[in-house]
């Protein structure tokens, strides 16, 4: 059994232009005064993290954690959620998905696709230099348009798109390997990895590559009515990252799953701030302790209702509440006999 660490938070819902969100040194402070012990860290502004740099500067890698160290923090991943979804883009979504690439590669899939691959790479040695053991990410979609199976899907398209997407993936896979760091895909709607199924679809086409492994992030499974907590039983070897991040789902006549093109704030189905939606925590917290998670609950902001400043402050307490401080004894030892090999002979009667 392993103490989670935390609480950590998650800062790409928070940066602005406003202090106290306009730079690193402000929002780690601003963070720090919540209670927060790590940050983990969106990748997509050089304002706030240069990437590139961190990758080929060890230097500036030191400087930045060291600067954090001081305040009492630490990182606890990089994500590269954006250029992550980048590494696979069906041209459904090209325009909509341009945006998450810097201009020059805007209008140009093919080199935007390039791009998003060597960020990727970064990544990896930037967590490397920067001495974490996790990277959370998305894995990009080409098929998310067809999840619906209307029209018929042709046979084999699943398939090919599966094994298109490792084809992509397995080179960064195999840097994540070089750099000794766990690359972690948060399972998600508009991924391709959005389930248990497709996950394990991914992992075959991989071949079980060590590195391809989890963020686990529950408010998803609420909202797609799997069950979150019997996940962490099939999968908890890969999870290696963790988000709290609170969801319900309040079905009725008029609406489901799918949602009716609605508001995030008039669906069935909705993120909330952690302890305001349906996520049984306590149990997520107990199991992932049972079984030895050796990482960071981060708090994730995503609520349709609280304001994220509220959910924030409310967030840091509710993950130091949720952690367990592991036992290193059973509650029984009082009882021990302190038996041996010959001793439970005798009392089995084989001696």
């Amino acid at each position: 059994m392993k103490t989670i660490k935390g609480p950590g938070i998650f800062l790409a819902q928070f940066i602005a232009d406003e202090a106290p969100f306009d730079s690193i040194d402000n929002i780690a402070q601003w963070a720090k005064s919540l209670g927060f012990k790590g940050l983990q860290i969106p990748t997509g502004d050089p304002h706030y993290f240069d990437l590139q740099k961190a990758a080929e500067s060890k230097t500036y890698a030191d400087e930045y954690k060291g600067k954090l160290k001081e305040l009492g923090l630490e990182i606890t991943e990089l994500s590269t959620h954006l250029q992550g979804q980048l590494v696979a883009v069906h041209p459904a979504y090209d325009k909509l998905f341009d945006a998450f690439a810097p201009e020059q590669y805007r209008n140009n899939p093919k080199a935007r696709t390039e791009w998003a691959i060597q960020q990727l790479k970064y990544g990896a040695k930037a967590s490397q230099n920067l001495g974490l053991k996790a990277h959370a990410t998305f894995s990009g979609s080409l098929l998310w348009q067809y999840f619906h199976p209307w029209p018929q899907r042709p046979e084999g398209l699943v398939d090919e798109a599966f094994t298109e997407l490792a084809r992509r993936w397995k080179p960064i896979l195999d840097t994540f390997e070089d750099c000794g760091v766990d690359l972690c895909y948060e399972i998600h709607p508009g991924e391709d990895l959005f389930d248990g199924i497709t996950y394990e679809m991914f992992l075959e086409k991989v071949n079980n590559h060590p590195r391809a492994c989890l963020l686990y992030d529950p408010s998803h499974f609420v909202l797609q009515q799997l069950d979150y907590i019997q996940y962490i039983d099939f999968y908890h070897e890969r999870i290696k990252a963790f988000h709290v991040k609170d969801s319900e789902f309040n079905p009725t006549g008029k609406q489901g799953t799918f949602g009716g093109y609605q508001s995030w704030l008039n669906r069935a189905g909705r993120y909330r701030s952690p302890g305001d939606g349906q996520v049984d925590f306590k149990t997520i917290f107990s199991k992932l302790s049972q079984y030895g998670y050796d990482g960071w609950a981060v708090m994730e902001w995503e609520c349709c209702i609280k304001n994220q400043i509220d959910g924030a402050t409310e967030g840091s307490k509710f993950i130091s509440d949720h952690i367990i401080r592991v036992t290193d004894k059973a509650f029984d030892d009082f009882a021990s006999t302190g038996a041996d090999s010959a001793f439970n002979k005798e009392i089995l009667g084989l001696s």
